[in-house]
């Protein structure tokens, strides 16, 4: 999060912020942070440590936490500090609480949809570059559930693995070999693969643009040996129905790749 801050802040600040050279050096000053519409809040901390970056003893006042749903024009937070580190921070501030609570309100839609079965709605890898941690921690607070972090954590084979290895099964036993504590997943675009797979002994299986009635013959074939998730043409309309086919996991990248940022807006008054 502290190099997150600071990556911001030296694209933002640069050499310093000329226009908050305008207000008086001693001036203090209030603010008030309103949410204008309907969200789930996520990025509080990230928030909380641009201010605290210009102005170690600003007081921020938050009447929400990470995670909780407010309704639109709430008055969610008051800040008391510095004016020029307030006016400084503003933005930065503000770009990660909007991308941030966009991840998290996105993700508790997606959430809604496959209420009443048992999947775990998980994100991808297709997140901002340079914020995937603070986006896959949106995703937790909007209700869903991380995939791996990175390429180091787990391995995923997919077709092109499988092709230069030679196929499913030396794909697979080549990965144990290498990396036998790692969670194995392959990925495969048949019933054909789907069975070979299970008999290879992976530990998840991603069923690739399989259209319902594949997915609902999958989850009979696997007959609970191997978890399965779902990847591809995932959206709010299909993501219901393919929840009740009876998979385990469905990743959806949307949820950190197409963010429409939550309109927040932060008004200052000079203390006279």
């Amino acid at each position: 999060m502290d190099a997150d801050v600071d990556r911001a802040f030296a694209e933002d600040l640069g050499t310093g912020d000329a226009t908050a050279d305008l207000l008086p050096p001693e001036a203090n000053a209030s603010a008030a942070l309103t949410c204008r519409e309907e969200a789930v809040m996520a990025g509080i901390p990230w928030f909380d440590a641009c201010f605290r970056k210009l102005d170690p003893d600003v007081a921020i006042d938050w009447k929400v936490r990470d995670g909780e749903r407010v309704a639109a024009g709430s008055v969610i937070c008051h800040l008391r500090g510095r004016a020029r580190a307030l006016v400084s921070a503003e933005r930065s501030a503000l770009n990660f609480l909007q991308l941030l609570s966009g991840t998290a309100t996105i993700t508790s839609a997606y959430v809604a949809a496959v209420a009443g079965t048992a999947v775990r709605v998980l994100d991808t890898r297709k997140t901002v570059p340079g914020l995937r941690l603070a986006q896959k921690y949106a995703v937790r607070c909007g209700g869903g559930h991380n995939h791996r972090i990175g390429l180091f954590d787990a391995i995923l084979v997919k077709e092109n693995h499988i092709a230069a290895a030679g196929g499913i099964e030396p794909a697979v036993a080549e990965a144990r070999r290498l990396h036998p504590s790692l969670l194995l997943e392959v990925e495969v675009e048949t019933l054909d693969e789907l069975r070979r797979a299970i008999d290879a002994g992976v530990d998840r299986i991603m069923l690739d643009n399989f259209t319902p009635a594949m997915m609902s013959e999958a989850v009979a074939t696997a007959s609970g040996r191997v978890p399965l998730e779902i990847s591809g043409n995932v959206d709010l309309d299909t993501i219901g129905n393919y929840a009740r086919t009876g998979v385990d996991f469905i990743s959806v990248g949307a949820l950190t790749k197409h963010v429409r940022a939550i309109d927040l807006s932060l008004r200052l008054q000079l203390d006279s």
